[in-house]
């Protein structure tokens, strides 16, 4: 009897072939992702990364707590003194936000009782409010189950402060980022100024430190770390190192979940 056999390459060839229908049907099923985090860690920009890499929906809760900020701004229920909620609360079934994909940017932007506010909502008058607005019990109520509602059906990638925690405790993989404050605020003030917007550096760390502080010791869903969630300090990393990192744990998560 004559057994041949299969040469070093006709091996690697079934390898890779094998490993490409693996990842081909990873790619198929859907999972939710959650990133939560400290401001300006750069969470959007490695969401949508992923979101883009998995045909995702990338959902920034963080520009829906931004618009509602702006609406109370241009209603005047907020100030130095604080918010006035009991006059916000009437008003929030008035509130309707919204994201949009606008083909000449490519990108996906935030609208206000529509009204596209995508650039009003990261001014520094409204990073200056969001933390405030974003202890509101009542408003968070509101946003949070919208969120969860967008989620419904997986295939989301979502960041924000309370993700893992409160909006999606049962996500299938969860981030927790950080990095040091001063270069959190290093990058939020060359942000600022690559848009043309004349600010201290000062400002934007003392911003940076405050919101840190009103984020986490908030008495409705702080920010804090998910059970489970997955640490990533980018003090000292690159952005394709962070999106690399990330997306070998998306993968090995999409491999070991069984086709529905």
């Amino acid at each position: 009897m004559f057994f041949q056999i299969p040469s070093f390459h006709l091996l690697k060839a079934k390898r890779i072939a094998v490993y490409s229908q693996q990842t081909e049907t990873a790619l198929k099923k859907k999972i939710n992702v959650a990133i939560d985090g400290h401001s300006s860690c750069g969470k959007s920009t490695l969401a949508k990364a992923l979101a883009k890499e998995f045909n995702y929906i990338y959902i920034d809760t963080g520009a829906m707590y931004r618009a509602m900020t702006l609406y109370a701004l241009q209603n005047k229920l907020v100030d130095s003194e604080g918010a006035k909620e009991e006059k916000l609360v009437e008003l929030l079934d008035k509130v309707y936000i919204a994201f949009k994909y606008n083909p000449k940017t490519l990108k996906v932007e935030t609208y206000l009782n529509g009204a596209n506010v995508e650039k009003e909502i990261r001014s520094m008058q409204v990073s200056k409010y969001v933390s405030p607005i974003s202890t509101l019990k009542a408003v968070r109520q509101k946003l949070v189950r919208l969120q969860q509602r967008m989620a419904e059906s997986n295939g989301v990638v979502m960041d924000g402060r309370d993700i893992g925690t409160v909006v999606l405790p049962g996500a299938e993989l969860k981030f927790f980022m950080t990095a040091e404050a001063h270069i959190r605020a290093e990058r939020r003030f060359k942000e600022l100024k690559d848009r043309g917007i004349d600010i201290a550096f000062q400002e934007v760390l003392e911003n940076v430190n405050s919101r840190d502080k009103i984020d986490s010791t908030r008495e409705h869903d702080p920010l804090k770390q998910a059970e489970g969630a997955i640490v990533i300090d980018n003090s000292n990393l690159t952005l394709d190192e962070q999106f690399q990192f990330m997306l070998g744990h998306v993968k090995r998560v999409l491999e070991n979940i069984p086709v529905v």
